[in-house]
Parts: C-alpha cells; structure tokens; sequence
C-alpha cells in the first residue's frame, strides 16, 4: 500500500526496531508502548482486517502467532503475555495493516484483571 506505514517499515523505507524478519512477517518493537514490552507482528502481505483475507492468506496470521512463543527469550515475554488484534475504527485500530500486538508485562495505571 502507498501509505501504508508498516509496508514502508516492511520495504525498508522508514526505520524501526525489528526484532525478526522472515519470509512471511516482521516483528518490531512498538514506538508508543502500552507495556514495559511491548511488540507488533505484521504480515508483510498488506491486509485491513482478518476478514479481507482468504484461508490462504490468513496462514501469515497463524505464522505469526506460533513465532511468538519461540521468540519468548528474545522479547522478554518470560511471565506471560497478552496478544490483541484491533479490528476497525471502533475497536480502535489506527494502521490499517493488519498486525499483532504483543504486550507484557505492567505499564502506567493498568492493571491486569
């Protein structure tokens, strides 16, 4: 996409903390953290929502989701972690690419449940 921020980060265009890269995903450090570790799994194939991809095509999603517990070392994700995929304008998505937040641990006033 044009102007589509990760696919400029994914091409190398603007600079980010890049924790693992492969064929199919990048995993970078947030740059506004909602938690002391705080991640993004993207898909380098550029998606809006889950619901624009085809069976396929959500292969990318599952990649990335069974990196993650691999790379539990590498992103200090030791005492747990939580994954969230916002979906929309309403559920508060602001990059219109699809990606994972992967956040652990505490960070300024929340508090798990």
């Amino acid at each position: 996409m044009e102007n589509c921020i990760f696919c400029k980060i994914i091409a190398g265009e603007i600079p980010a903390t890049k924790m693992y890269e492969d064929d199919d995903m990048i995993i970078i450090r947030d740059i506004e953290p909602k938690a002391k570790n705080h991640f993004l799994c993207i898909p380098k194939t550029h998606f809006k929502l889950l619901a624009d991809m085809t069976e396929k095509e959500a292969e990318q999603v599952k990649r990335c989701l069974k990196k993650i517990p691999e790379l539990k070392e590498l992103l200090q994700l030791e005492n747990g972690y939580r994954l969230v995929i916002n979906q929309g304008d309403d559920a508060g998505q602001t990059v219109f690419h699809l990606h994972i937040h992967i956040l652990s641990g505490q960070k300024m006033g929340w508090q798990p449940a």
